[in-house]
């Protein structure tokens, strides 16, 4: 239990400081209508940054009599923290980074709730709609700035990774920090924390005082994923579509290293983009790297790919092993081609507008043993269909993994179930398997229980 700080009470800045009583009530009722549940998950995350901790419950269980409420005073708002640990705060002054964190977790919640979640001139039902609702998001979130080039580099990878692996990001990061490109990652630890790492180092030696180190999160994720300190641009979307497709809008080019389901949830999802006809001609490059020791990594993810979705599927994917330099010099490269090709269709440097999205990509996927053993994860449709379809099926891992809800209905009902082709389904088995040999499934795999079960034949 953390006895250390009882109680500090911090007033937010900027637009925050004019919250109405409605919203503050939002965010302190308790009800399943409410925000406070999600305000207490999120923001109990963000101020334990840096713990070792992926369980929602599990921070829960080390700080059970934190709490947060939000009031309106005469000249403005006024956050109570209760409890709070005590590694957020330095001679009992709260980190200013992790006070930015909090006030971003407030913002994004209250204004996707009753801006976005409960507007209707927001239709979620459509693709459109739900492409206008994470632009909106990221807009309030002020991520659109429109007189920059194309230099936004989305960093994919595992949060529980060794050291080595973690050493490979932040070498990666400092070449693309000298090439002064921005970082945008999942804003966890891991291959998510050291490419921002890595770039400060060449931002610095650039003297570039306005890098940007963009976060993307959503509250299910948020335990497993809390932002790291390098974030300086925080946006919590509602759920992981909007996250995902929130990656694709607002990067340029994609490097993808090592990682467990959650990175091949990613990865899929992107190959069910670019699988997709009417993004043929729509440059989103991918690169999958990582140090000398990776090879037989990328190469179990590629053979996956291959026997799943086909060759045509591993032609969107360079692989480049443990040459950090050539990854950033190649992405330098495709910026300038993204400029061309933005320029001449007249679509946004900001937000990549042109992109063709399904709405099975972008509807939420709730993870439950119906909804798992009910994908189809067989060859008899498109191949950008199917790999949606496997994304998924990756996504309900991770759920059963680390999000609540998916954690909760494991311990119910038993691990999930999956069902499908079985050449499909032998692959899935053999790379699973592989990801928890290699302890790549949650921070503490030691004990690991598979939260699926697949059906080979």
């Amino acid at each position: 239990m953390n006895t250390n700080i009882a109680e500090v009470i911090i007033r937010p800045e900027g637009s925050l400081q004019i919250l109405s009583h409605q919203e503050a009530k939002q965010l302190c009722d308790c009800s399943d209508d409410g925000l406070n549940d999600l305000l207490v998950q999120c923001a109990l995350a963000v101020l334990n940054t840096g713990s070792k901790e992926d369980s929602n419950d599990g921070l829960r269980a080390k700080f059970p009599d934190f709490d947060i409420k939000v009031t309106v005073k005469g000249r403005g708002v006024q956050v109570t923290l209760k409890n709070p640990p005590a590694n957020a705060f330095v001679d009992n002054q709260l980190i200013v980074g992790l006070k930015e964190h909090l006030f971003a977790v407030i913002r994004d919640l209250v204004y996707t709730r009753n801006d976005i979640l409960e507007n209707p001139q927001f239709n979620l039902n459509s693709s459109e709609g739900i492409t206008n609702a994470v632009f909106h998001i990221a807009r309030n979130a002020q991520l659109m700035h429109p007189n920059l080039n194309p230099n936004i580099v989305v960093c994919w990878g595992g949060h529980s990774i060794p050291e080595s692996e973690y050493k490979y990001t932040k070498k990666l990061g400092y070449e693309l920090g000298l090439r002064n490109l921005d970082i945008c990652t999942g804003c966890g630890p891991g291959a998510m924390k050291g490419p921002m790492k890595g770039a400060v180092l060449g931002h610095g030696k650039q003297r570039n005082h306005n890098a940007r180190y963009i976060g993307l999160t959503e509250p299910e994720i948020i335990a497993a994923e809390a932002p790291n300190a390098i974030v300086n641009e925080l946006c919590i979307y509602p759920d992981i579509e909007k996250r995902l497709e929130a990656f694709v809008r607002l990067g340029h080019g994609i490097i993808i290293f090592q990682g467990g389901p959650g990175t091949m949830e990613e990865l899929l999802y992107l190959l069910s983009i670019k699988l997709h006809p009417d993004n043929k001609d729509l440059p989103l490059p991918v690169i999958l790297t990582g140090n000398e020791a990776s090879k037989a990594y990328f190469e179990s993810v590629i053979n996956f790919i291959n026997i799943t979705l086909g060759a045509e599927a591993t032609q969107h994917l360079e692989v480049i092993i443990n040459r950090p330099r050539d990854v950033a010099t190649r992405m330098t490269e495709f910026m300038a081609l993204i400029r061309q090709n933005r320029k001449a269709s007249s679509d946004a440097y900001y937000y990549n507008w042109n992109l063709k999205l399904t709405l099975d990509l972008q509807t939420p996927f709730i993870p439950t043993h119906a909804t798992m053993s009910q994908l189809n994860l067989h060859k008899n449709q498109p191949i950008h269909e199917l790999a949606s379809q496997l994304r998924k099926a990756f996504s309900g891992i991770v759920a059963g993994n680390v999000k609540q809800d998916g954690v909760r209905e494991i311990e119910k009902h038993g691990p999930f179930e999956l069902h499908g082709d079985p050449a499909i389904m032998v692959a899935m088995d053999d790379l699973l398997q592989s990801f928890v040999e290699q302890k790549r499934m949650k921070i503490d795999a030691s004990t690991y229980n598979p939260c699926y079960k697949i059906n080979r034949s």
